[in-house]
């Protein structure tokens, strides 16, 4: 978010706090006390928070600790269940509590809280990310990655036609380079012999 946008956002949520407090509505305060997310999220290890902090790091790009709308259309377009628009922000509005429209990490975890306990209805975006980042290590196996992120998403990408469109157009594109520095090399040493 930019300085300016976050300043207007701020100045925003004072004027409409004003405004209430004016017509005489109780107005409640938005902050939260701070509590360790290992100790919220006491339903998962210490591991897997790790792992789904590194799932969550891997599509914020912009390294600002939320997944904004475009950051999570990438990543279902990457974990094979790309989503409409509307579907997107349908899934940030199931999810997000302070209504700011991203995910922040915490908010990303309330999604498998939401996945483990039956909460999220299976024909949901919310639904299918929890279910394609989760993994089960006996069916897949960790196929030699890092991570069983890694493994899911390797696991999705397999099945990809367009994924292997992409792997085809690369390595021919690959090949041609490689067969243009063979030519350019052959006609170095075929220059050398005239010289």
């Amino acid at each position: 978010m930019s300085t300016e946008n976050e300043l207007s956002s701020v100045l925003s949520r004072r004027q409409a706090i004003n405004d209430a407090l004016d017509g005489g509505v109780e107005v409640k305060p938005r902050f939260r006390a701070a509590t360790s997310i290992y100790t919220e999220f006491h339903e998962f290890t210490r591991k897997q928070i790790k792992q789904y902090e590194t799932e969550f790091n891997k599509y914020d790009e912009g390294g600002d600790g939320f997944l904004d709308l475009t950051e999570l259309k990438l990543m279902m377009e990457r974990l094979g269940a790309p989503q409409t628009h509307l579907g997107l922000k349908s899934m940030i509005a199931e999810v997000d509590e302070d209504k700011d429209n991203k995910i922040s990490f915490r908010e990303f975890l309330l999604i498998f809280r939401k996945a483990s306990a039956g909460e999220l209805s299976d024909d949901s975006g919310l639904s299918q990310l929890a279910r394609l980042t989760e993994i089960c290590v006996h069916e897949v196996g960790v196929v030699g990655a890092k991570s069983f992120f890694e493994a899911k998403i390797e696991e999705q990408n397999k099945g990809s036609k367009f994924e292997q469109e992409l792997r085809e157009e690369q390595e021919g594109r690959r090949r041609e380079e490689e067969e243009r520095a063979r030519r350019r090399q052959a006609f170095k040493q075929t220059a050398s012999v005239f010289q």
